[in-house]
């Protein structure tokens, strides 16, 4: 294990492939402050709670001078994305958002795009023909959420592979490791390139509106707001949903038991897709929250102004919650994770993320005859936040048609 404080090491590439022990450390105090000020709350409950608790808030503009924020908007002089605001901005920008997006005003929006995601998918398993191995990253879990984040917005497919760059550069932004350096600069330069891509496509949809929710949200957002929507679903509705559709990969060929029950009852796509969420969530935790008054949680009062980090994955693993937590049992009762958040800023994307997964891994498994991973565990991102293996390399023997 390497040195340094909890948050230290949990960040720490080293500990990026299994930071569980880390987490089940941490556990041991509910509420820790570190050294350079920051409380992490790493048990289920006290998670869920500060996570409703609106003396909490989002707005890294609220941290005091000295502690890192998020690469936002802000810094290039526009407002910063709907997450990163509290109520009743928040409340205000979300419910615009959810109009075009779905329920109760567009319920049919999404569920019209899984046929278009269904062919994908099926392009994507083709293109494994003749093949002995594959990257499951590559070749499959990356291309169809990037796909599906542009149908949703409106973006023409073929400028799709700019948007992996953007992305990957972007993320980099929001985990702590970045601060100031090398990450943080390439995140807002794609933040920069991205903005001037998307104001042009926001324009034109405006005397030309087309499918996709940049035609429906021009007339209702202004065009900074709507720049910055349109940046964070591609961060958030693209990445998270890389992590899911590989963590769910990795997880069933480290459980060929539960592999094989599932390639023979279908149905169980539903209840092992949530335990994956909660088992191995692509969101690990949500470091930018700060205290706008002081909390008592867990005997430790943390004070105004302070940094909280929410270790969502470190509570998904509460054994207070659930039991044998560091179990992946599909047949769990009453998985209430959170493995997709909780309160007002739970995700925004979640009913796009698991029709995707919905479509993707059941389809997965039933065509593709796996043989072994090639690398285990695989080569991680450098992330910490959107923790998911980079490459997932598998050798695979056939086809199903």
């Amino acid at each position: 294990m390497t040195s340094g404080t909890l948050a230290e090491q949990i960040t720490d590439y080293a500990n990026r492939a299994d930071p569980y022990p880390l987490y089940a450390e941490l556990r041991k105090q509910p509420v820790r402050r570190e050294d350079n000020g920051i409380y992490l709350v790493s048990t289920y409950y006290e998670v869920r709670s500060l996570a409703n608790d609106p003396r909490l808030s989002n707005d890294t503009r609220n941290r005091p001078p000295g502690y890192a924020r998020t690469t936002s908007a802000e810094d290039q002089g526009l407002p910063p994305s709907f997450i990163f605001t509290d109520p009743p901005v928040h409340d205000r920008l979300r419910e615009t958002i959810t109009r075009p997006f779905g329920p109760p005003h567009s319920p049919r929006f999404l569920d019209g795009l899984r046929g278009e995601l269904a062919q994908v998918v099926t392009e994507l398993l083709d293109a494994f023909e003749g093949k002995d191995q594959v990257d499951i990253v590559e070749d499959f879990s990356y291309p169809l959420p990037v796909t599906a984040i542009c149908k949703v917005l409106g973006v023409p497919r073929e400028d799709e592979a700019r948007f992996h760059t953007w992305a990957d550069a972007l993320a980099s932004g929001v985990d702590p490791q970045a601060g100031d350096g090398d990450g943080q600069g390439k995140a807002l330069q794609a933040r920069q390139d991205l903005g001037a891509y998307l104001s042009d496509v926001i324009e034109t949809k405006r005397r030309h509106p087309g499918p996709g929710i940049l035609s429906a949200l021009a007339p209702e957002m202004t065009p900074e707001d709507l720049e910055a929507t349109a940046v964070l679903l591609l961060v958030a509705g693209h990445e998270t949903t890389v992590n899911a559709i590989t963590n769910t990969t990795l997880t069933l060929l480290r459980h060929p038991d539960v592999l094989d029950r599932f390639q023979k009852d279908p149905d169980l796509a539903v209840p092992l897709i949530e335990e994956v969420l909660r088992y191995e969530p692509p969101v690990q935790f949500v470091p930018w929250t700060t205290a706008l008054d002081d909390i008592d949680v867990a005997g430790t009062t943390i004070p105004k102004g302070s940094p909280v980090w929410l270790m969502l994955a470190a509570a998904n693993r509460d054994p207070k919650r659930f039991e044998d937590p560091d179990r992946f049992n599909p047949d769990r009762k009453d998985n209430e994770h959170l493995g997709m958040y909780t309160g007002i800023h739970y995700c925004f994307g979640a009913p796009l993320a698991r029709i995707e997964l919905h479509l993707a891994v059941p389809e997965l498994f039933r065509r593709v005859k796996f043989s072994r991973l090639l690398e285990d565990p695989p080569p991680y991102r450098a992330n910490a936040v959107l923790r998911g293996p980079r490459h997932l390399p598998v050798a695979i023997e056939g086809l199903a048609a």
